[in-house]
């Protein structure tokens, strides 16, 4: 019987996509299934990712802590997580949506913990009330897992989106005052990788550009992600102007080919405004007028500022009179050498100002305790005068 090449490359291909889609290993007390739809994706086309994990040693009670590592190279997702526990024989299912962000050879590593508990400890965790949760006490393993190896091939030239994308855009006017800001919003929805992108209007052109955040809304399922990003922009300018078109070059890896999103020129005509209604007829301010309202304001500071300072002179003058006339008694206070002398002056003067002075003044002379009979002194004439 005679070979058939054709049959045999197709052969050969379909043997390849099956091992590489699907990998089945074991580890120790358990199996890992890892399967993906697509083995050899383009750049940031969406992959579907499964891991199923199945327990082999049921003399154990097994957990699982899955995570796939962050890395440059792609950008993940995390569908859904099943598990199933049937006693000692614990089954989970986890499912990813990867997008490859570089062309060529590219790994996905994995971080992988098993956890080894037992029945009492699990019973012993989950007792009591839903506030009062007990440490579940597990010995944990790092398992090492293979990195997937995936050829991830490269974009056409200038390809700015990856996905099926349409697009839409809203111009409300096209005619405008000088200056006067024209609305301009262009959506982009459809599936494939979050249509994002930092700007959308041409480079060429003289004219104002206002932009704002992309408004993003997506839904990521285990077909893709269905995305709308919706980009608010506004242009201004002194006259008329064209905008260019907008063109975004997109690339569909489904059927694999590239196609344009576009958006024709656009005309806007600005008015000018006439020269009559830029001058203003009455002068502003008014030169002829002087405001003299700041000077009325400065002599009233003045007047309140005088009136202070003279009633501060007077004070100061009556305190000085009043200090010229010497009481007898404070002649006697200073002449006074000791505590006891002291003492005798303040008990004949018989005041009750001094009834402070005199109990400390008796606490130091029967020797309970010291002060000091100069500031004593000090204090005492204070209150005199």
């Amino acid at each position: 019987m005679k070979n058939n090449p054709g049959k045999q490359g197709k052969l050969g291909k379909l043997i390849s996509f099956l091992f590489l889609s699907v990998l089945v290993l074991h580890a120790e007390d358990f199996a890992y299934t890892f399967k993906v739809d697509k083995p050899h994706p383009y750049v940031k086309e969406a992959v579907l990712l499964t891991l199923d994990l199945d327990q082999t040693n049921h003399d154990k009670v097994l957990l699982f802590d899955f995570k796939i590592k962050q890395s440059d190279a792609y950008r993940f997702q995390r569908l859904d997580i099943k598990e199933t526990d049937t006693g000692h024989h614990a089954q989970v299912h986890y499912m990813y949506l990867i997008y490859p962000l570089k062309s060529g050879k590219i790994n996905i590593n994995f971080d992988l913990l098993k956890k080894v508990t037992t029945e009492d400890s699990v019973a012993y965790s989950f007792s009591g009330d839903r506030d009062n949760v007990k440490g579940l006490v597990t010995v944990d393993t790092a398992v090492t897992l293979p990195p997937l190896e995936w050829e991830v091939k490269a974009l056409p030239e200038g390809t700015k989106l990856v996905g099926d994308f349409t697009l839409t855009a809203q111009i409300k006017q096209h005619k405008a005052k000088a200056h006067e800001p024209l609305p301009f919003q262009i959506s982009i929805q459809g599936k494939g990788y979050p249509p994002v992108l930092p700007t959308l209007l041409p480079e060429e052109g003289n004219f104002t550009r206002f932009t704002e955040k992309p408004v993003i809304h997506s839904v990521v399922s285990r077909q893709g992600t269905q995305s709308t990003v919706t980009y608010s922009m506004a242009l201004s300018h002194s006259q008329s102007f064209t905008l260019p078109p907008v063109e975004i070059k997109a690339f569909n890896p489904q059927n694999e080919k590239s196609y344009r999103l576009t958006v024709p020129p656009q005309h806007f005509e600005i008015s000018k405004a006439e020269r009559s209604v830029l001058l203003d007829k009455n002068d502003s301010p008014r030169v002829l007028e002087a405001d003299w309202s700041w000077l009325k304001t400065l002599l009233g500071y003045l007047v309140v500022f005088a009136a202070g300072y003279l009633t501060a002179l007077s004070w100061k003058w009556r305190k000085k009179s009043t200090k010229g006339v010497t009481s007898p008694l404070v002649q006697k206070v200073q002449n006074c050498k000791d505590e006891k002398a002291l003492l005798q002056v303040l008990m004949a003067a018989d005041h009750k100002d001094f009834g402070t002075s005199i109990e400390k003044l008796e606490a130091s002379y029967y020797g309970e305790v010291k002060i000091n009979l100069k500031n004593e002194k000090q204090k005492i004439l204070e209150q005199i005068q």
